[in-house]
Order: C-alpha cells, then sequence, then structure tokens
C-alpha cells in the first residue's frame, strides 16, 4: 500500500550522477564491450537468453538472500531442471547452456555436469568408453560427480587412501575406503543428486608371486553409484551431503565412503592406463601426470571466469562511489557540495587498480584458453610435450587469479562503507560463494610448489645446456638471464612511461627469483620444506609476468579507436606500477627496477589514476554484465542506488511482515498468534 515514502526523492539524483560521469568519457562502450566479449558470440548470447531468464518466476532472485539453505537448494534443482527443459524448448547449444548458469549465478546440482565430471569422461575415456558414455552425460541421462577430493586429502592427489584393487578371478574392481578419512568429501553435486561419480582411487594389482599388491597411484573410474530407480545408495556405499558451507548454499557438496563395492574391468578410463583382464598386466600409456587433466582444465576454466567475478565487483563499487556524496573539499574556498567518494585517492588507489587487474585476468584468461585449446590438441594426438607447461601455468595463474578476484571482492565492499555490508549490495551472494576458490582445486599456497618445482627445472636444463630444443617460453628468458649482469631497469623517462621496460623488469625479476631457488634446491642441496615460502613468491612472480606479459601483448595487437586504447593502456601501466609498488623489495634486490624508478612511482601511480578517473564507469559499462546478474541496488546501471535500497527494506523484506512481541515476560513469539506464536517449532 502507498504511504508518505513513495514520494520522497534522495538528496543526490543517481541517474543523472551517472549519465554526467558517462557523458564526460569519449569511451565507446560497445566497441570496447566487443573487444572484450567477443568469444563465443559472449554479448549475442547473453542478450538471448537473459531476456527469457529474468522474465521467469522461478529465476527471480528477489529475496534469496531470506531463503533457508534447504530451500535454497529445492530453488537450485528446480531451476536446474528447468534450464534443461528450456534448453530443449530454444535448441539450446552447450555455450547457450553454459551462458544460462552464469546468468542464474548458482552453483547448482548440475553445475559440474559439463564442467570436471564431462572433461574426465572425455579426457580419460578410451574411444570406445567415450561413444558410451558421453552421450548419456551430454544428454543428463547420466548425473556425474568428480570424487577426488577426500576428508583426509585435498591438494595432495597421490595421497588419497581410497583403493580400487583388481580381482583377477571375477574381473572387478573392488573400491574401498579403508579409514575414515578416505571418505570422499566436497564433491559437488554427491550429496543428493548424482547417479554416477568419477571416482579416483589407488589402483592396485595382486602381486603374481606371494602376497601384497602392486600400487600405480590413483587412477579415475567411473560408476554407477545410485539406484536408478530408486535413487538410492546401492548396496556397500554410504552417501550424504556434508552440511552448510560458506555460500554454495544450492549446491549439494557430498561425502561417500566404500565398503568393498564391486565394479566391472570396464569401469577404468583407460586412455592413458590400461589393465588386462584376464592377466592383471598394467600397461601405461603417455605421461603419468596426465591423470590431473581435469584438474588442469577446471583451473583454466576458473582463471577465465575470474576476470568477471572481480569485473562484477568492480562494477558495483565504482558506479556506487561515484554517486556516493561524503563530506565537503576541505580545501575549497567556499562552502561546496559533499564530495563523490570516487574522488577520494584513498578510495581510487583500493578500485581503480582492480579495475585494471579485471582487464589484465581478461587478457591472460583469453590468451590461456587458447593456449590450453592447442596443448590438449597436442595430447589428444599422443604429444605430451607441453604437459609440464601447462600444469605449471594453470597451477601459478589459478593461485594469483583466485587470490585478486576473492581479495577483490572483499575490497570493493569494503570500499563502498557501510552500505556495502547490506545484502542489496550484490557482493553478500558473490563474497561468500567465490571464498572457496583460493583451497578448492589445489590450495593457493601448496600448488605454487608446483611452478616453482616447473621453474627450477628449467633452470637447472638451461644451466646445464640439456634444455635442447625446448619450446618453453622460459627457457629463452632464462638463457638471456644466465648471460646479463643486473639491468636495474628505467622505466620512466620524465613524465614518459618505458612499457618494454615494465615487461623486461618482470621477465628479469621472475628469472632471477627462479635462479636463486634453483642455487638453494640444486646447488646447496636445502630442503624442499626449507623453501616453501621462497618458491611461494617465485610462483607469484612468475604468474605476475604472465598477466603483465598477455596484457602488454593485447595492446600491441589492439584495433581500438585511439581514445579507448589510450585509456587501455593508462590501465595496463597502473596494473604493473601497482604491482611494483605493492613488492618494492623484490624488484630492487633482484636489480629489476632502478632506484629512481622505484622512488617515482607513487607520483606517477596518482597521475595514471587521475587520468583513469573520468572513465572509469563506461570502463566498467564495458563489461555489459545485466542488471539481472549483478542483483544490485548499490551497482544497477540506472543509478536508482537509494530508491532501490529503501524499496527492498521497505517493500520487500519479509521480516517487516510480521509483527513480533518483544516482551520478555511472554512466549508468545508473534504477536497475536492465538497459540503462543511459537515460530520456532516451524524452524
Amino acid at each position: 500500500m502507498p504511504d508518505f515514502t513513495d514520494s520522497l526523492k534522495p538528496q543526490y539524483d543517481g541517474q543523472a550522477i551517472l549519465e554526467a560521469e558517462r557523458n564526460r568519457s569519449p569511451i565507446q562502450v560497445h566497441e570496447l564491450s566487443k573487444h572484450l566479449l567477443s568469444r563465443n558470440n559472449f554479448l549475442e548470447r547473453q542478450s538471448k537468453i537473459v531476456s527469457i531468464l529474468q522474465n521467469d518466476p522461478l529465476f527471480s532472485k528477489r529475496n534469496q538472500l531470506n531463503m533457508s539453505r534447504p530451500d535454497r537448494f529445492h530453488v537450485g534443482l528446480a531451476r536446474n531442471k528447468k534450464l534443461r527443459r528450456l534448453a530443449k524448448q530454444y535448441a539450446w547449444d552447450l555455450e547457450d547452456y553454459k551462458m544460462a548458469e552464469y546468468l542464474t549465478d548458482e552453483m547448482s546440482p548440475y553445475h559440474l555436469q559439463h564442467g570436471m565430471f564431462a572433461t574426465s569422461v572425455f579426457q580419460q575415456s578410451s574411444d570406445e568408453q567415450r561413444a558410451e558414455w558421453l552421450p548419456a552425460v551430454r544428454d543428463f541421462k547420466v548425473l556425474g560427480c568428480y570424487a577426488q577430493t577426500e576428508l583426509g586429502h585435498g591438494s595432495n592427489v597421490r595421497g588419497v587412501e581410497a583403493t580400487a584393487t583388481y580381482d583377477l578371478k571375477a574381473q572387478q574392481w573392488v573400491l574401498h575406503s579403508p579409514t575414515l578419512t578416505a571418505s570422499k568429501w566436497w564433491n559437488g553435486a554427491l550429496g543428493r543428486v548424482a547417479t554416477h561419480a568419477v571416482v579416483i582411487a589407488q589402483l592396485q594389482i595382486p602381486k603374481k608371486e606371494g602376497t601384497g599388491y602392486d600400487s600405480h597411484g590413483p587412477h579415475q573410474f567411473l560408476c554407477r553409484i545410485r539406484d536408478e530407480k530408486t535413487h538410492q545408495p546401492l548396496d556397500g556405499i554410504v552417501i550424504g551431503d556434508i552440511g552448510p558451507k560458506y555460500g554454495y548454499a544450492s549446491m549439494d557438496n557430498g561425502y561417500m565412503l566404500f565398503d568393498n563395492f564391486r565394479i566391472p574391468h570396464s569401469a577404468l578410463l583407460c586412455r592413458y592406463s590400461k589393465v588386462d583382464p584376464k592377466t592383471g598386466a598394467f600397461q601405461r600409456q603417455g605421461h603419468p601426470a596426465i591423470v590431473y587433466g581435469t584438474l588442469t582444465a577446471t583451473r583454466g576454466a576458473i582463471i577465465l571466469n575470474a576476470r568477471l567475478v572481480l569485473a562484477r565487483a568492480v562494477t558495483i563499487a565504482i558506479r556506487y562511489t561515484s554517486i556516493r556524496r561524503q563530506f565537503q573539499d576541505r580545501d575549497a574556498e567556499t562552502s561546496s557540495q559533499e564530495v563523490a567518494v570516487l574522488d577520494y585517492p584513498t578510495v581510487q588507489i583500493r578500485l581503480l587498480p582492480l579495475l585494471a587487474t579485471s582487464l589484465a585476468l581478461h587478457y591472460t584468461g583469453e590468451a590461456v584458453s587458447d593456449h590450453f585449446k592447442k596443448s590438449a590438441a597436442k595430447i589428444e594426438n599422443g604429444d605430451f610435450s607441453a604437459l609440464a607447461e601447462m600444469h605449471a601455468l594453470s597451477s601459478g595463474l589459478k593461485s594469483l587469479c583466485t587470490q585478486y578476484a576473492a581479495d577483490g571482492i572483499e575490497t570493493c565492499r569494503r570500499s563502498m562503507g557501510g552500505h556495502g555490508f547490506h545484502g542489496a549490495s550484490g557482493l553478500v551472494g558473490i563474497n561468500s560463494d567465490y571464498l572457496s576458490k583460493p583451497t578448492v582445486e589445489g590450495d593457493n599456497w601448496m600448488i605454487t610448489q608446483q611452478v616453482a618445482s616447473y621453474l627450477i627445472k628449467k633452470m637447472d636444463e638451461v644451466v646445464t645446456n640439456t634444455a635442447g630444443k625446448s619450446k618453453d617460453t622460459v627457457v629463452g628468458q632464462f638463457q638471456s638471464f644466465l648471460t646479463a649482469k643486473k639491468p636495474f631497469y628505467t622505466l620512466f623517462q620524465g613524465s614518459e612511461i618505458n612499457a618494454k621496460e615494465i615487461l623486461n623488469a618482470f621477465e628479469w625479476r621472475s628469472a632471477y627469483l627462479s635462479h636463486e631457488a634453483y642455487q638453494a634446491r640444486i646447488v646447496q642441496k636445502k630442503s624442499w620444506t626449507s623453501l616453501l615460502i621462497q618458491l611461494h613468491k617465485l610462483s607469484r612472480a612468475y604468474s605476475e609476468m604472465v598477466l603483465v606479459t598477455n596484457f602488454f601483448n593485447a595492446i600491441q595487437s589492439s584495433n581500438l579507436s585511439i581514445e579507448t586504447a589510450k585509456v587501455i593502456e593508462q590501465c595496463f601501466y597502473l596494473y604493473a606500477l601497482y604491482t611494483i609498488d605493492n613488492d618494492p623489495r623484490s624488484f630492487s634486490t633482484t636489480g629489476a627496477v632502478a632506484d629512481a624508478s622505484m622512488d617515482a612511482l607513487p607520483d606517477h601511480i596518482l597521475d595514471i589514476m587521475s587520468q583513469i578517473r573520468p572513465h572509469a564507469v563506461k570502463l566498467v559499462d564495458a563489461w555489459a554484465i545485466p542488471d539481472y546478474l549483478l542483483n544490485s541496488a548499490l551497482g544497477r546501471y540506472d543509478g536508482k542506488v537509494y530508491e532501490d535500497l529503501f524499496h527492498r527494506a521497505h517493500h520487500e523484506n519479509p521480516l517487516n511482515k510480521t509483527t513480533f512481541n518483544p516482551h520478555w515476560e511472554d512466549e508468545e513469539i508473534v504477536l497475536g498468534s492465538g497459540d503462543g506464536g511459537k515460530i520456532l517449532s516451524k524452524l
């Protein structure tokens, strides 16, 4: 019912403010959007599918945060099933379906079907197994999960405790969980939905003579885990949902234990490892690390996704801080209007580098995606030469990019002051859901060891002249490093910035730290554990070099208009210089950057931010994130921030529709309910 508040207007007109912000920048938003989001017809798909979802009541996001976890799971499953029906109704292809999942913005029960589950089946299966399983997987006749992580082992895949022992006489595998910590744990879609699982277990074959088994390490097995008709766990399996988590309310992350559960010989995914059904002879084809191919592919997808996650948070924060006014200018000669929060350097230094970082993540995500596709094609044809570099690249970038995005979301929230804490900010869900990324698919600190190990090996090859004709990118960098002296690159010539010298500085620092790690491990024989902190820093330096290189290469080949290209170049400078300024010691002690350039960094960063500031709103507009996906009062495109915030509280909040009895003497909770209003009995 209307009341007097319906006629009130905010002091500042957010819509007019954002319009003025957009008018002050010559950037062509549509041009930049096409430049950023041309892969797989992203913009066209988004426009087509968002128009369907936002008009369907089932996909309404209103009051979603007020739902209990069981209700969120129910809605999540209902939405997933509806998406499958919509896919059939509108003849969506796989990319359309993925777009619908992206816009729904829900880590829900079907989410891993086309991800880790289908990827595993495709990568690890023989041609015969692909023919048998992939059609059913693609048609969702088989609902799958990827059961790798255990209660006691996550990042250390080699340490998983579940066993798959071959019974030569029965020609069957016996899956078994010998300990409580061998329980599969955290596996998405396992808890209540999955009918099948790709199970990672230690492959064991009885020894030909005597007792015991020969273990051949973790392998992937595909098997049914629930009854086809009753959907109950099969005999010999215990399955359930692990319970509440940070975020992922609609995902049934599960646990699973096996009690000598038998599966056929054909359950072993055997593209790269085979066991003779009659003799038990084990044969490996290709590189042993190929069993981790699913993780590598998943990390690649996480890297590409990080840009869009960070872009959402930055979009909300920049639009809102452009509108929000706080305090007058202390140095103004006369009384002035309150200052836009984004005009404060203390806010700019938090948000504008993140805006630049989202672009850095984009260009690297695109480059890595292309690199992975080429490498995957080589592996499919039996060429494993790119496997080590791909694994190291995915590990280092997964660690760095998810840290950027996760930390960036929280930085954006804090930059918006008190309102950033509100559910209507649009950051509560994305913040809690994304918190998992720095630890899932490899803990961000642990997996950096894989990067360091690769770099040390490559440095050893270069030092000992055994690199041969290796095409790994770092080999050439290391060879140049060993023949040079400390360069102390000069980044600035007066007010001009030398982009090439910036690139050289990042490459030099990465090579220098790689050589230091090589010296410590190979020459001085220091223990691996004692080097872990040093190795983590090495991985970050290498990954930051990759980001800067890809950003630099992208702006060199860009066909953007002059005005837009210049602003993107400023974003490159901001990302690179801000990164140097955040770790000045490593650039100084390695001889990568001259002291004079280090001293000049703060002033150049301030100057670059002042040049980017007029374009900030249009830069985030270019990500083309629809209001339906943002689901944010603070970040809405039209700038009606305060109107939306008040409307959600005053008209939509279900808590305001109940009158409570606050008096402690009364047992009644809901006023006038007649039965004591013991609302707790309904929980």
